[in-house]
């Protein structure tokens, strides 16, 4: 009976210690798959951070894009408005010098107008003088014919 004692406790030993290596084993494969689950992960985590990082800076890049371009844009219309206002100033320029040239030219017809009233004025004088002279002459003749006859 020991015999038979000591052989269930030596199968009882041998299935434990099977039974322990066994689980052992499970063990270590489930820590390495945990391993590798985690290396895994750490490299999705990773791969995720840079398409963030990417993603951002891609952002970035964009925003400084149109920023650029509403600046290039405010630069165009200020280029525009400066051009509005040459344009403008350039007009007034040529409206005050055509009323200058109007005016002189007004003021130069009105002087010879003046000028050929004067002259004609001056003419018709003479004319009513020599008319006057004439008629004073012929009056004279007419008085000498008369007092020699």
């Amino acid at each position: 009976m020991k015999k038979v004692i000591l052989g269930s406790l030596a199968i009882l030993a041998l299935s434990l210690s099977v039974s322990c290596r066994d689980a052992a084993d499970k063990a270590k494969a489930a820590t390495d798959e945990a391993g590798a689950a985690l290396e895994n992960a750490g490299g999705d985590l990773k791969e995720a951070g840079e398409g963030a990082m990417d993603a951002a800076k891609e952002a970035g890049e964009e925003g400084m894009d149109a920023a650029k371009e509403a600046g290039e844009g405010a630069m165009d219309a200020a280029g525009d408005a400066a051009d509005s206002v040459k344009e403008a100033g350039q007009e007034g320029m040529d409206a005050a010098k055509k009323a200058g040239e109007d005016t002189m030219d007004a003021a130069k017809k009105a002087g010879q107008d003046g000028m050929d009233a004067a002259k004609e004025a001056g003419n018709n004088v003479k004319d009513a003088a020599n008319d006057a002279a004439d008629k004073a002459a012929q009056k004279a003749e007419d008085v000498k014919k008369a007092v020699k006859h």
